[in-house]
């Protein structure tokens, strides 16, 4: 039997709190109640299923504001499934309060979640709503189409065509973060020395255009991590850590955060890796596994993600994760994504030279296990490599680091480097 997830819950009779689940489902992502099963999935039949049901659908008729769309099936063990659809008429509320999932549990939305949902059911994203300051001025944004698309003249006209303003409402929210100045919580900026308790550089660039806030974070990633170098005779630049990472991970975290909370997006510099923490959990119809693989792309603020598109920052057809998994495809680092209900931080770790890896290295790193010393014999049976050729691949990833050289003569061993 299937376990408990977010949109499955057993239960082995009926009381209401299972009424917040069906809040959740409906406003969340459709899901299933079966009734009839206990805490260890032992099935404990529903006698009077007809009965059963009857009470089940008045109880969700009378409970729930507006009422869902469900339906109700009895199954041949004498379970019964509630199958709630996810709907468009949110936030759907039980006694006056709207619910998630978290995981297996069910629990009640914050407030700022429910005018999230609110602002959903009437088929509108924060961004669009109107903005309280409309004495704005956008010279920043003016000179970025200017100087990336030859536009001659940007005007309220323009304006118009981003999205930014209607002669209804005047100036959106996503006008006021593309302004010269606002009045929104932006990106916070530390660059650590040896330890956390060495300070760098600390920049905060709240209150300023998201544009040119998304500039200067980028200017201050080159200060620190693209380096200059004579080879040969020709001088070339470093990336100890891969530009177009950065770029990704950093457009994603102003056009994905949510920018109804005064929260400050974080941008750490260490000297081995780089932290971008923006406030907002994923869209609620993007799973993880979605967004890990950049199958699906949901914007949160689709007005400010064009205006990106327009100027050729980002591609919003869902590359950007991709993008920064393909910078690191030959590092045997990787990026780490960390996702939680209310933030998504994604790390990004400096590229060791001794590390980069080459595409056979790599593919045979891949048939090898973490925390198993090998033979030769035993790694050439498993890669079916020439011993020739093999020899030379694990001669290179020893001196790389990547993996780790133990023993000596016939008694020699690899393993993979922590």
């Amino acid at each position: 039997m299937e376990k408990e997830n977010q949109a499955l819950e057993y239960k082995s009779d009926m009381t209401k709190s299972y009424l917040k689940t069906v809040s959740a489902f409906a406003n969340y992502g459709t899901g299933k109640i079966i009734f009839g099963v206990r805490d260890d999935y032992r099935i404990v039949p529903i006698e009077d299923s007809k009965s059963f049901c009857e009470s089940i659908e008045n109880q969700i008729n009378d409970s729930l504001k507006p009422v869902p769309h469900f339906s109700l099936t009895i199954q041949k063990d004498k379970t019964i499934v509630l199958l709630v659809y996810q709907g468009e008429n949110t936030p759907y509320l039980y006694n006056g309060k709207a619910y998630r999932r978290n995981d297996t549990a069910t629990i009640e939305v914050d407030n700022d979640e429910l005018k999230r949902l609110i602002l959903r059911g009437k088929n509108l994203d924060f961004e669009q709503l109107p903005s309280r300051n409309q004495n704005l001025s956008f010279h920043y944004l003016a000179d970025q189409f200017k100087e990336t698309l030859n536009v001659e003249s940007f005007d309220l006209d323009n304006l118009k065509t981003l999205g930014l303003y209607s002669d209804k409402e005047g100036y959106n929210v996503a006008a006021c973060l593309l302004a010269d100045s606002n009045d929104f919580y932006g990106l916070d900026i530390a660059v650590f020395g040896e330890d956390e308790n060495t300070f760098k550089e600390r920049i905060d660039l709240s209150g300023e255009s998201v544009l040119k806030q998304f500039y200067d974070a980028m200017a201050v990633f080159e200060r620190n991590y693209v380096e200059e170098r004579i080879l040969g005779a020709t001088r070339q630049k470093i990336e100890k850590i891969p530009y177009e990472a950065f770029r990704e991970a950093l457009a994603n975290a102003l056009i994905h955060r949510t920018w109804d909370v005064r929260i400050k997006t974080k941008v750490s510099f260490y000297a081995d890796h780089i932290e971008i923490t923006s406030p907002g959990g994923l869209p609620s119809n993007l799973s993880e596994e979605q967004y890990l693989q950049g199958s699906f792309s949901s914007l949160r603020n689709p007005i400010l993600a064009n205006v990106f598109h327009r100027l050729n920052i980002v591609e919003v057809f869902a590359t950007g994760i991709k993008r920064i998994r393909q910078s690191y495809e030959k590092s045997y680092q990787k990026p780490q994504f960390r996702i939680f209900d209310t933030s998504v931080t994604i790390l990004l770790p400096v590229l060791k030279e001794k590390a980069i890896l080459t595409k056979p290295e790599s593919n045979l790193i891949k048939l090898l296990e973490n925390n198993v010393a090998y033979t030769r014999s035993e790694i050439e049976e498993v890669s079916h490599l020439g011993k020739a050729t093999l020899i030379r691949l694990l001669n290179s990833l020893v001196r790389k680091g990547v993996l780790i050289k133990e023993g000596r003569s016939s008694a020699t061993t690899y393993r993979k480097a922590d």
